[in-house]
């Protein structure tokens, strides 16, 4: 049964640090709760616990933050680059300040291990901001000439945005979308994802202590199904940037179809291929591999879920890849000796063990891994299958698990087609000493990134997104501002002087 909502709860984090959240949705840079009364209940996916139970946002409470959005945008839209440039950079301060009480709430609500956050997605989020409150006074047009006259473009800020961010890496993840946003000149709505929401309330804590203008920046707790819809059907809300699936992406984008057309991103997952040829690396690429598949247990869009080993090194890779793999002790993602955490939920644990046992009813063999790690928390063996066929599913689906499926190739073409014989294209790893081949394989394979001799590599300043049904739009990078951004032209003509 779910306890009555409080003004605020207390978690312990590392060392028994204490932490004080208020329990409120972020409106107007106030912490209130639902004008309905509704609240949500956030667990512990280590071990099944209620963290805390918090507010979530109705179809009123959206309303409310879009109308006071409308009224920052008129004064904030107005206000000069170096002033928005100081506000990011100040809250990039505020964040590294208190990265180890972010990494926190990753451990608890989210299942990271705490060092995993710490010393990646916090710093990257951080970078983020950095890198983007660079562009504030930087977002420029063109002069064109044009025949009696002269024109210019200019890029101005859409207006009320909003983004619905995914549980897997809550706080970088909402940092590659208010970034830009801001810097850009728009007001910002945040929906946080309803299994990892408590991330969301601490870092409303200190966009409020950064000093950020009233309804610039808001972050409303809910569900995707009542806060979410409300959102994307919003009339008053001009763009909606999304990463999560497939099905919600779809439905985001009827509704917005069916609403005021606004505009839409969406990054939408992948089923992403790792390629090892024979004159690779054979150490570093068993490294970057494992890391592609397990990290965060494999609950990452980029994950290099589908290993092609060329035939030379096929044994040998796959013998290194197994010991590896299996050194993951599993447990409290707070303890410095876990290297592998819960994943996020039962109905997610049982999704993934459900793919395996899938796997093995179409013949993949299993090579290890696949069961329940026992306890009360939401653990799953890291598990691999060999010798899988490009018709199985789990060569098709994305699992958003740690569930590798590797198999062997011969030649370059060959594995090219099979790189991109699913629907997904967000990205890939090429491993090779061939500095030809890594150019001639990058090239031909459909993805919206393509790594050399390792694996993810997330930068604040190179583009990162999808084609195909994994979606559209950019994060990161100058490319990033397209989405956040619309382009006007002005003409002017030259009237003919007299003689």
């Amino acid at each position: 049964m779910v306890s009555e909502l409080t003004s605020t709860v207390t978690l312990t984090g590392i060392a028994g640090h204490k932490l004080e959240l208020p329990t409120g949705l972020f409106i107007n840079n106030q912490f209130v709760p639902s004008k309905t009364h509704n609240t949500l209940e956030t667990l512990n996916p280590a071990t099944g616990e209620q963290l805390a139970v918090i507010s979530a946002a109705s179809l009123e409470d959206v309303d409310l933050a879009v109308q006071h959005a409308k009224a920052a945008f008129k004064s904030w839209r107005k206000s000069h680059g170096p002033v928005r440039q100081k506000l990011l950079l100040k809250l990039a301060d505020l964040i590294e300040r208190d990265a180890d009480e972010l990494a926190t709430l990753d451990a608890l609500d989210a299942g990271k291990i705490f060092g995993e956050s710490r010393h990646m997605d916090v710093p990257n989020a951080i970078e983020h901001l950095r890198y983007f409150a660079g562009w504030a006074d930087k977002i420029d047009g063109k002069s064109l000439r044009i025949p009696n006259g002269f024109a210019w473009t200019q890029r101005e800020p859409i207006g009320v945005c909003a983004t619905i961010v995914p549980w897997n890496a809550p706080l970088m993840i909402t940092i590659w979308k208010l970034a830009p946003a801001i810097t850009a000149g728009n007001v910002l709505i945040i929906k946080t994802a309803e299994l990892t929401p408590l991330y969301g309330i601490k870092l409303a804590q200190l966009v409020l202590e950064a000093g950020f203008p009233a309804g610039v920046i808001q972050i409303l707790t809910g569900l995707g199904t009542v806060t979410g819809k409300a959102m994307s059907q919003h009339m008053e809300i001009s763009k909606l940037a999304f990463t999560g699936s497939g099905t919600v992406g779809r439905q985001i984008m009827i509704e917005a179809a069916r609403s005021n057309l606004k505009k839409v991103t969406l990054e939408l997952g992948g089923k992403s291929p790792s390629i090892i040829f024979d004159d690779a690396d054979l150490e570093n690429a068993v490294f970057w591999a494992v890391i592609g598949i397990t990290a965060h247990n494999g609950q990452i869009c980029v994950a290099g879920s589908r290993l092609y080993v060329q035939k030379g090194i096929y044994d040998k890779f796959v013998e290194k890849f197994r010991e590896m793999s299996l050194k993951a002790v599993a447990g409290d993602p707070l303890l410095q000796d876990s290297t592998k955490g819960p994943v996020i939920s039962k109905v997610q644990h049982e999704k993934i063990l459900g793919h395996i046992q899938k796997g093995v009813e179409q013949g993949a063999k299993l090579l290890y891994g696949g069961k329940d790690v026992e306890g009360k928390g939401n653990f799953v063996e890291n598990t691999a299958f060999v010798d899988v066929g490009e018709e199985m599913s789990m060569m098709q689906e994305e699992i958003f698990g740690p569930v590798a499926a590797i198999t062997k190739f011969e030649t370059e073409e060959e594995v090219i087609e099979k790189a991109n014989s699913t629907s997904y294209g967000l990205s890939s790893a090429v491993f090779t000493n061939d500095v030809s081949r890594a150019q001639r394989v990058s090239q031909a394979l459909e993805a919206g990134q393509v790594t050399v001799n390792a694996w993810a590599m997330l930068n604040p300043n190179t583009p990162f997104g999808g084609v195909k049904e994994s979606g559209f739009g950019r994060d990161m990078g100058e490319d990033a501002l397209d989405g956040w951004t619309v382009l006007k032209t002005v003409k002017i003509a030259i009237l003919p002087g007299k003689l």
